[in-house]
């Protein structure tokens, strides 16, 4: 394995992060302080408690998470769509590199910054309210996994992206309404039955569930069916990744 190229890959993914400060940390950093300060304010005034979690506690893991699943597949598309748009990806494809060490290095670039973020995120989070994490171990499990997962799925939008427009498509018109969707802000326990049961159908709820069982123990599903989902969903981004590189797909012509 050729560590060296991964090493260069990963940091020079790494650096584009300092180079963008205010907008890959900063801006995150704002964002979830402004949704602590509405929902955890405003709306935590009108409901006090759910499943016994003061509300601006209970919604810690699904701001976390919503930053997580945007951050990762936002750092990872552009970490792969800028060398294909520049041309630089024929540089990288034609040098001694199998496509396992390419996608170590740009994957692994990504979810190192959106698990970054994710600390920094959860460490702002203490400054406006107090909670405790239950099973830090498996909280630091699933941010890893999911950190990983999301940005494999990055890395094929990036590769399917063939405009900035395209870019943008999945991460603000899917991501994000799925994860809103998905008990962020809520139990679902709360929607009528015919609504607890579309939401079952949408992937992020497990992954936001599995998530706040760690921090409190209280989770809308099973654990276990978190983390096979979370399992299901890396291992067809892993196969959507070896497909790209088998057949060529958009990186070769």
């Amino acid at each position: 394995m050729n560590f060296q190229a991964i090493k260069v890959i990963y940091q020079f993914e790494m650096l584009r992060m300092w180079r963008t400060l205010f907008q890959s940390v900063f801006s995150p950093i704002l964002s979830t302080s402004l949704y602590f300060i509405v929902f955890g304010a405003a709306i935590g005034s009108r409901i006090q408690s759910i499943d016994g979690i003061a509300y601006a506690a209970f919604i810690v893991p699904g701001l976390i998470m919503l930053m997580l699943l945007t951050q990762s597949v936002t750092n990872a598309a552009f970490g792969i769509f800028f060398p294909k748009f520049t041309g630089a990806i024929y540089e990288v494809l034609s040098a001694p590199l199998s496509f396992f060490e390419i996608v170590l290095g740009y994957v692994g670039a990504a979810a190192t910054k959106s698990i970054l973020l994710g600390v920094v995120i959860l460490t702002t989070a203490r400054l406006f309210v107090s909670f405790e994490i239950a099973h830090p171990m498996w909280m630091i499990v699933f941010l890893v996994l999911t950190g990983i997962t999301f940005s494999l799925f990055g890395f094929l939008i990036g590769i399917w992206a063939d405009n900035f427009e395209k870019l943008q498509l999945v991460p603000l018109l899917v991501i994000t309404p799925l994860t809103f969707l998905g008990g962020s802000f809520y139990s679902i326990n709360m929607l009528p039955p015919f609504w607890q049961t579309v939401t079952l159908f949408n992937p992020v709820l497990y992954l936001v569930s599995g998530f706040r069982w760690s921090f409190y123990e209280v989770a809308d599903v099973s654990v276990g069916i978190s983390l096979s989902v979370i399992f299901l969903f890396l291992c067809l981004c892993l196969f959507g990744v070896w497909w790209v590189f088998k057949t060529g797909y958009k990186i070769k012509t």
